[in-house]
């Protein structure tokens, strides 16, 4: 009989205050959830607010460590901003942030306008530097935090039909690596974590068909989806005290592809 799987708690987690952008659904709610589950207080951005809503009732009913949901449009920097610097002020710190809002939204190198670019790295990119910016003084000032950067092996393979979100995705692992070098000395750690083909609900909804499907198990090692869990279990290790002395690094979790 194949035995169930157990999975670590890390008691480092218990109580500590957690920013998790794009919360709501995907990669971020399975996010929020982990950390709720493991005592973390969270608080999650994102403008999806009935599935905002699900997930917490959700939360809720499983017993666990309930959330805080606020509202914000990240491409509107003095909102993000201005939602951070509440977040800070009801939580009193800031231990870890993960940047996890994206849009993969597929497209052509001819569809590309100015206004699309703009775009797509206003919802890629830029929330995560301001994000980072906004929570760095709290986090300063307790000598220690975690920023987790989502990226993508979208920028390795390369993928190809989304050029500018392809982009995004490499621009966040330099990001990653100079904020590590800043932050350092204020024992302030940063990462980036980059999935592979992850089964969420808009994945299923959008893209994945039989012919999507066995392009990503040939390319695996692994010969199955991966789930948006298995992706939050390792940035949990990322946040937690037992990744310690880990910082400057990038995380691929993808089932073998790259």
């Amino acid at each position: 009989m194949e035995s169930k799987p157990v999975f670590a708690t890390y008691p480092s987690l218990k109580g500590r205050f957690v920013i998790v952008t794009g919360g709501a659904t995907g990669i971020g709610e399975a996010i929020v959830s982990e950390f709720s589950r493991q005592g973390s207080r969270v608080a999650f951005l994102d403008i999806q607010d009935e599935a905002a809503g699900t997930l917490m009732q959700r939360l809720e009913t499983e017993g666990a460590t309930p959330p805080d949901y606020f509202s914000c449009d990240l491409m509107n920097i003095e909102k993000l901003q201005l939602t951070v610097r509440l977040i800070i002020e009801k939580f009193g710190t800031v231990d870890v942030l993960v940047n996890n809002a994206a849009n993969d939204i597929r497209h052509s190198i001819e569809e590309v306008t100015s206004a699309s670019w703009d775009n797509s790295i206003g919802i890629n990119l830029k929330p995560q530097f301001f994000m980072a910016q906004g929570v760095i003084p709290a986090m300063k000032k307790a000598k220690r935090g975690s920023i987790i950067n989502m990226s993508s092996i979208s920028w390795m393979i390369p993928s190809t039909g989304l050029p500018m979100y392809v982009t995004a995705k490499a621009g966040i692992v330099g990001l990653t690596r100079t904020l590590a070098h800043e932050l350092g000395r204020d024992n302030i750690r940063v990462n980036s974590v980059l999935p592979g083909a992850i089964l969420t609900a808009r994945q299923k909804q959008l893209w994945f068909t039989p012919e999507y499907e066995a392009e990503v198990l040939n390319s695996q090692a692994l010969k199955r989806m991966l789930q948006p869990d298995e992706v939050a279990r390792l940035v949990l290790f990322l946040a937690a005290d037992d990744s310690a002395a880990i910082t400057n690094q990038s995380y691929v979790i993808d089932g073998g592809w790259v």
